[in-house]
């Protein structure tokens, strides 16, 4: 199919505070690249900071005003350039968030996800989803099976970082695995750690999303400050606040492994490295799962995973200033907002 030219329909980040709809130019053709007519794409709570203005990409200057976000996206490709053994116009894809550049040390080595020029789709270097269309290198690019929906499919992209998450802390059959956070990372984990034959507890702050893991698989969940039936051999932390990376690492057997997945914004007070010496707790922390889009599509083609439960609110782009309300104050149990840019849906 020939590439579009023109204009397109985006929402952006106008400056922090404010998010407004522009029209901006349709991506140019790059050889090696593909033109996607973007599906849905997901809001999440790192563009929140980035509308606020809190996100390290703002305060490092990494990211510039009017900024189009979007990471979390599914879409259906129109063009492509010079890979004829890439997706092909048609196909339904979703695309990677890192987009390294294949050529430092920490490339060559295989730890893409730890490249030294990253760039990463709505967060920094490059466009964000967030628009009738994107632009994409045809190698960043999985495509869909006909199981996978393409809204379900905008949970592709925080399930992969729970996918490296439970195999790099080696969640197996018995292990007793607890997951700190009831947000989008935290549901998914319940899900697959229960899948993996775990015996999961779910531990949050929200009464709702504490039901919604009971009924995605959690054996038992509590409130932070209520006390632990056991310790735990695995640990997720998922809620990207200080004070569970520090509950995280209390809930840890001696021996256990705490993934941490969630971001903490401040420091964790009353961190006690002795502590953690003395006990022998690994902790890993999960930098994406930049080599598991794979795996995770085949895990919601075959159902081990589900994406529709933690779906609250589909928006069409036009309110996107809503859905970051919505995100931040209207809503409990199911976390996700997806705006749609898909005619009817």
């Amino acid at each position: 199919m020939t590439w579009p030219r023109g204009r397109m329909r985006a929402a952006v980040v106008a400056a922090p505070g404010r998010v407004e709809l522009a029209e901006l130019p349709i991506p140019e053709p790059l050889p090696g690249h593909a033109l996607v007519r973007v599906d849905h794409v997901g809001v999440c709570g790192t563009d929140l900071e980035l509308l606020h203005g809190t996100a390290a990409y703002v305060r490092d200057g990494r990211v510039r005003f009017p900024h189009v976000f979007g990471h979390e996206w599914s879409g259906t490709v129109v063009a492509a350039e010079g890979d004829p053994d890439g997706p092909a116009p048609g196909d339904r894809v979703v695309g990677q968030t890192m987009l390294a550049c294949r050529s430092c040390a920490n490339c060559q080595r295989g730890r893409r996800n730890l490249c030294l020029r990253l760039r990463e789709v709505g967060l920094y270097g490059q466009q964000g989803a967030a628009a009738e269309y994107i632009r994409m290198p045809v190698d960043s690019l999985a495509t869909l099976p006909p199981e996978v929906t393409s809204l379900d499919a905008t949970l592709v992209e925080p399930a992969v970082t729970v996918v490296a998450a439970l195999g790099t802390a080696g969640v197996g059959v018995g292990d007793r695995v607890a997951v700190v956070g009831t947000g989008t990372i935290g549901l998914l984990a319940v899900q697959l750690a229960a899948r993996s034959g775990g015996h999961v507890h779910a531990v949050g702050v929200d009464p709702a999303g504490l039901e919604l893991a009971a009924a995605l698989g959690a054996e038992t969940t509590y409130q932070p400050g209520a006390a632990p039936p056991d310790a735990y051999d695995v640990v997720v932390e998922a809620s990207g606040a200080a004070a569970g990376f520090a509950t995280a690492l209390r809930l840890a057997a001696t021996g256990g492994r705490v993934a941490a997945v969630g971001v903490p914004t401040e420091p964790v007070t009353g961190f006690d490295a002795g502590d953690l010496v003395l006990r022998g707790v690994t902790v890993y922390g999960i930098r994406h799962g930049l080599d598991h889009y794979g795996t995770t599509i085949r895990l919601l083609a075959e159902g081990a995973l589900e994406a529709k439960p933690l779906i609250h609110a589909v928006l069409p782009l036009e309110r996107a200033a809503e859905a970051f309300h919505l995100l931040e104050h209207g809503r409990n149990g199911a976390p996700k907002i997806i705006l749609s840019l898909r005619e009817g849906a």
